[in-house]
């Protein structure tokens, strides 16, 4: 997704990406963060509701109560990107001093950013899956 919006940033000349703009809102609330804190909280906070949606996706997969297809990947997409676009408005809206972006532009990418998201989530997670199918029983991935 992180890449999607920066390819998208290419054709309008505009700033899509997310954890640029949160680590320029974090360091107007905490300018005593050096640049490299604030870099780190913006791609901390990035990654973490990346986190969070994708494991709103495991769950309805593994409660079943969706199918992993490509298909309902891009409905999951289309959904995280009206939340996400509803979730970064709010952000703006309440930040003292929101970057200075268009902001339609801005909000609109964000369903396509997040329907790459969700389709690659569920990829991965198909693969995954599969990988486990075929373990014989008893074996486990082990870490040493």
């Amino acid at each position: 997704m992180t890449v999607a919006s920066a390819m998208m940033s290419l054709l309008p000349k505009e700033n899509f990406k997310e954890p640029e703009h949160l680590s320029t809102m974090i360091g107007r609330l905490a300018p005593f963060l050096s640049n490299r804190a604030q870099s780190l909280a913006g791609w901390g906070a990035h990654y973490s509701m990346g986190f969070v949606f994708a494991a709103v996706y495991v769950e309805l997969w593994e409660r079943g109560e969706i199918d992993r297809s490509i298909k309902n990947g891009v409905i999951l997409g289309l959904l995280s990107g009206l939340l996400g676009l509803l979730i970064w408005k709010a952000t703006f809206k309440i930040h003292p001093l929101p970057p200075s972006i268009r902001f339609i532009d801005f909000y609109l990418q964000r369903i396509p950013a997040h329907v790459v998201f969700a389709v690659f989530a569920t990829i991965a997670y198909r693969i995954i899956k599969s990988q486990e199918e075929t373990r014989p029983a008893g074996s486990q991935c082990r870490l040493h």
